[in-house]
């Protein structure tokens, strides 16, 4: 099958449409089978040994989703810098060698395909290099957004008319999208979470914009979530351990994995929300969305900063409709689980000292 053009609006789903009208997952890509298995495993892209990307076009769709663009001169001026910066932590802090042409020489488009190959000291130092960029960049990012002035509304903004595009674009086109909508989450929604976890603190708050996707069959999930990973969520940025998956049997993907896609079996996943029901099913993840700024950054700071990237946490929540519908049947309906948040809360708010009356 030929491979639209990333220029395509529709290429994600055009790339996919044969995993629908085949009936099955026979269209998935190893590189496909690998970012799946990682969102649903809540795993760390860390923890890889190898990549496999086939072509060009599969690495530039990659640093799209990561929002660089290999024709602008600014971004392929970023990547050099973060290349330079992450083979000097690697020579100079790890003491590890790097082959000259994996550190400066070569083409980065090739970086990742060379990641992809068999096992050689050059595939390694590939990966190696790869892993560290990816952690710099997300720094970057991180300290970016502390020192600008936006609002996470404007951000946040941003965010919700991109995803929401590319579902108004894809249900147009037939895709079996049942129900998409998004929330924020609100300050009290959000003090309650904080009362009900150990942690209090802001940050690990990360469901304060949330999607929600229902699609029309169970057979009809992996491949929504291969245009996701597609289209508008980084594999590399989903967050290790904070996926929830009842839905999806992770063995039904095993048997189509060739050999030699080299992952870590394991995996952080948390346990499933202790205030939800007993029959409650879902795909529950979470990622850090990548969003250019430049419109919204100063004059003077865009030409400072090489960098003009936030990040964006967003949590996804993905089922069919069948399941949807049984998830709003008696206990594990929205209104019991608020009902048990709020008991809990109110237990630990009124529990007295140890070694008085009722405590």
């Amino acid at each position: 099958m030929t491979t639209p053009k990333q220029s395509d609006p529709f290429s994600a789903f055009l790339a996919s449409q044969a995993l629908w009208e085949g009936g099955g997952l026979g269209e998935l890509s190893l590189q496909d089978l690998g970012e799946i298995q990682l969102l649903l495993r809540g795993q760390s892209v860390i923890d890889w040994h190898r990549l496999a990307m086939t072509s060009e076009e599969d690495v530039r769709r990659l640093l799209a989703l990561n929002c660089i663009d290999l024709e602008d001169a600014k971004d392929r001026e970023r990547l050099a810098d973060l290349r330079q910066q992450a083979a000097r932590y690697i020579v100079e802090v790890l003491k590890l060698r790097l082959d000259e042409a994996i550190a400066d020489k070569l083409p980065w488009v090739q970086l990742p395909l060379v990641a992809s190959g068999k096992a050689s000291a050059q595939q390694r130092m590939a990966c190696m290099l790869l892993k560290v960029m990816h952690i710099i960049y997300h720094l970057d990012a991180r300290e970016l957004a502390t020192t600008l002035a936006i609002s996470d509304n404007d951000i946040f903004s941003q965010v919700e008319e991109s995803v929401t595009r590319m579902f108004d674009e894809l249900r147009t086109a037939g895709v079996p999208v049942v129900e998409f909508s998004w929330s924020r989450k609100t300050k009290e929604s959000q003090i309650t979470k904080l009362l009900l976890k150990r942690e209090t603190s802001a940050a690990r708050v990360f469901d304060r914009l949330r999607f929600r996707l229902i699609v029309r069959n169970a057979a009809d999930l992996v491949p929504t979530l291969r245009i996701l990973l597609h289209r508008c969520i980084p594999f590399n940025y989903i967050v290790p351990g904070q996926t929830v998956n009842t839905l999806i049997d992770l063995d039904s993907l095993k048997v189509l994995q060739q050999e030699g896609f080299d992952t870590e079996e394991g995996g952080a996943t948390p346990v499933s929300n202790e205030f939800s029901g007993k029959g409650f099913r879902l795909l529950n993840f979470v990622a850090d969305l990548p969003v250019r700024v430049e419109s919204l950054m100063p004059a003077e700071a865009l030409a400072e900063n090489g960098n003009h990237v936030v990040f964006v946490t967003a949590e996804f929540q993905i089922m069919d409709k069948g399941t949807a519908e049984a998830n709003e049947q008696g206990e594990n309906s929205h209104t019991q689980y608020k009902h048990r948040q709020h008991q809990h809360v109110r237990v630990r708010l009124l529990r007295e000292p140890r070694g008085k009356p009722g405590g």
